[in-house]
């Protein structure tokens, strides 16, 4: 098999043209799909002061990437739930007149221990553990 000058320069050009196309969208691709970041391993927040803190009300706080609702119920206990609803992933808020956990996008409704009791939240609220250390308030993650 004999190669000539003109079927050398056609492959050279050829594999120069694919390197060449690839050189172009690589970085355009890799812009993107951006890499996956981990996650931050949170196994505790402070949530600010108890005396700060109302009787039966709540707050939404950050835990890592999460909301967690944390309620004060009206004898001074406090609870920690997620405060994503396991329904669609709305924000869950609590309502101090019926002393339930309310989603406003389907009307789901929980206890306070975070079990669904009635619309369409298929399981219950993921519970934290919560502490009052030295006046401060500490949520943590249970198990």
């Amino acid at each position: 098999m004999k190669l000539d000058r003109r079927k050398f320069l056609n492959t050279l050009l050829g594999v120069g043209g694919i390197g060449g196309i690839l050189a172009v969208f690589y970085p355009i691709v890799s812009f993107l799909i951006p890499p996956k970041s981990a996650e931050p391993k949170v196994n505790s927040v402070k949530a600010g002061m108890s005396s700060e803190f109302p009787t039966n009300s709540y707050k939404i706080i950050k835990f890592g990437r999460k909301p967690v609702i944390l309620i004060k119920t009206e004898d001074n206990q406090y609870k920690a739930l997620s405060a994503s609803c396991t329904h669609l992933d709305c924000i869950v808020q609590y309502k101090s007149d019926t002393k339930q956990i309310w989603c406003a996008c389907h009307n789901g409704i929980y206890d306070l221990n975070g079990r669904n009791v009635s619309g369409p939240p298929p399981r219950p609220l993921e519970e934290y553990d919560v502490k009052v250390v030295r006046e401060e308030i500490v949520i943590t993650k249970m198990g």
